[in-house]
């Protein structure tokens, strides 16, 4: 982690990327953290880790219903009026 808006994120291929911090969603449920990304030169491609905050890794989400669950907090996200001036 670089702050707490931005996270170095490594690809399969061992490229770093800088990506920013959109926001962060906590399912209590699963005791499960999650965290939504962006690269700053592609603000609109989105992407959603697990995220272990004991150890700081990310991991990808496999699981079509946790998909699901996230692609939906981040519609709602979107479609909050109290997050348009922050987009």
């Amino acid at each position: 982690m670089i702050n707490e808006n931005e996270m170095v994120v490594t690809d399969s291929n061992g490229n770093e990327h800088s990506m920013k911090i959109l926001f962060t969603y906590e399912n209590e449920e699963r005791k499960t953290s999650y965290v939504f990304l962006y690269e700053e030169s592609d603000e609109e491609n989105v992407m959603v880790f697990r995220y272990d905050e004991s150890t700081h890794e990310l991991s990808e989400i496999e699981d079509d219903e946790e998909l699901s669950e996230c692609e939906e907090v981040l519609n709602c996200y979107y479609d909050d009026p109290k997050f348009s001036e922050i987009k």
